[in-house]
């Protein structure tokens, strides 16, 4: 009797521990979300950090107008119409700064519309 009760007791410790692994990978499998927000002529915020081999998901909201997001490394486009939200998933590959683009043309300040992307080891 004594032993089936440790028995029992193991299984149920060795249960929670599996429980408690299993949570914490799924959170750390989870992507990333980052939400921005675009409007003549900026995004924000205007920069975001990022970690290499972590997926991340972004959400761009155009307020004011259409606008998009595109990056040329990571290989990132998004596009959303005024007042939607769009969503993309990534994950980028290689660390540095990267710049990216509005990319639907928005009136004269367009060209400085611009959004950095820290990736970090």
């Amino acid at each position: 009797m004594k032993t089936r009760a440790v028995a029992t007791m193991a299984i149920l410790a060795l249960t929670a521990v599996n429980y408690a692994a299993a949570r914490h990978m799924a959170r750390e499998d989870a992507p990333q979300k980052i939400a921005i927000t675009a409007r003549r002529y900026e995004f924000s915020p205007a920069e975001i950090t990022v970690k290499k081999g972590v997926p991340v998901t972004i959400s761009l909201t155009s307020q004011d107008f259409s606008h998009g997001i595109k990056f040329t490394e990571p290989a990132v486009t998004l596009y959303g119409a005024k007042g939607e939200t769009k969503e993309v998933t990534f994950t980028a590959t290689q660390a540095g700064d990267f710049v990216g683009q509005c990319s639907s043309f928005c009136g004269s300040g367009h060209g400085g519309m611009q959004l950095v992307m820290h990736v970090t080891e």
